[in-house]
């Protein structure tokens, strides 16, 4: 395998520290971080590739605080300085990173996410034989439970420059597994399960076979392979990576129960959307029903689930719960 060096000059370019910034500060231009970064710009930059040359850069502080909506993760954040040099870090690995991924991972991946899922997934469902069962599971406390050494080891099979990879341990050791909430980690959890993807297509020839960060869907013509797999799957998690699958595991005929999976119910004939969108979405539009809202306000606040509604069969739905005729023909 093709191992790069001569990386870290790139990181540590002004023009690519510029670049990096720019991309950190999106969709957070007015955020305290930003505009305290943004009073001294030029020798902040300065003073980020001066550590980065000198090599003296540590990860600063984290910030930790927990979420519970959809449901309870701790969260870690990191100043804006440290999201510039993820970002840098990222200018430059990034295409070599995604270039060990297979085409059905989809998490964090530049022109794929849900709705390339979506359309892969419903594309294949037209071979109602051969996707007759799903096994659909995820990993039990994936991004805290990434093992350290594995994830450097991985790193190591395509990156050789040595300044580099002292900088990315430093990044990785600065919190316990890979930490929710670093720009860095999501391609850092991709990569980790990189090579259990080519495991599956190359190794164990599994066809129908599609994941998400850490939810995984699998499609067979029978139940019993999907069970064989399944002590596979756990045996090469266990013993490769470090992790468990979850115990909610399931094994089910798709025609009858659907596959959950990014947002969206998957039947072989259609689909709908996932139970707790549909529901937000009511409730949205239950509450500006009340109230009188003019035509383009009451759009704008319907927009995001809009965009999950016109992927899936949808159309009696809308018709159910909004009752004006102008407002559907907006709609449409």
């Amino acid at each position: 395998m093709k191992r790069t060096g001569n990386l870290y000059n790139k990181v540590s370019d002004l023009d690519n520290l510029y670049l990096a910034y720019r991309k950190a500060r999106q969709g957070k231009r007015n955020s305290y971080g930003v505009l305290h970064f943004e009073k001294n710009l030029s020798e902040n930059i300065l003073q980020i590739q001066k550590e980065l040359i000198e090599e003296t850069y540590k990860t600063s502080e984290y910030e930790i605080f927990t979420i519970y909506d959809p449901k309870e993760r701790i969260i870690y954040r990191l100043p804006f300085r440290d999201r510039v040099v993820h970002h840098a870090i990222m200018n430059v690995l990034e295409y070599i990173w995604t270039s060990t991924l297979i085409s059905h991972t989809y998490s964090c991946i530049k022109g794929r996410g849900i709705h390339k899922a979506l359309k892969d997934l419903k594309r294949d469902l037209r071979d109602k034989e051969a996707t007759r069962y799903c096994l659909k599971m995820d990993v039990r406390k994936f991004y805290p439970s990434i093992d350290h050494e594995i994830l450097k080891a991985i790193v190591r099979k395509k990156i050789k420059d040595v300044k580099l990879l002292s900088l990315l341990d430093g990044i990785i050791d600065s919190a316990p597994g890979v930490p929710i909430g670093n720009y860095l980690s999501q391609f850092l959890a991709n990569l980790y399960l990189s090579y259990f993807d080519h495991w599956m297509k190359e190794e164990k020839r599994v066809k129908y076979y599609y994941r998400y960060a850490d939810d995984i869907v699998i499609l067979n013509d029978s139940k019993e392979n999907l069970h064989e797999l399944l002590s596979e799957i756990r045996n090469y998690l266990t013993s490769k990576l470090n992790l468990e699958l979850k115990s909610n595991y399931q094994i089910f005929p798709v025609e009858t129960r659907g596959i959950d999976f990014v947002g969206y119910v998957f039947y072989h004939s259609h689909i709908l959307l996932r139970k707790t969108i549909k529901k937000n979405f009511c409730r949205r539009v239950a509450k500006l029903n009340k109230r009188n809202v003019e035509a383009k306000e009451y759009m704008k606040q319907v927009c995001s689930w809009k965009g999950w509604a016109k992927h899936c069969n949808s159309k009696n739905l809308i018709k159910t719960i909004i009752k004006n005729e102008e407002l559907l023909r907006l709609w449409d």
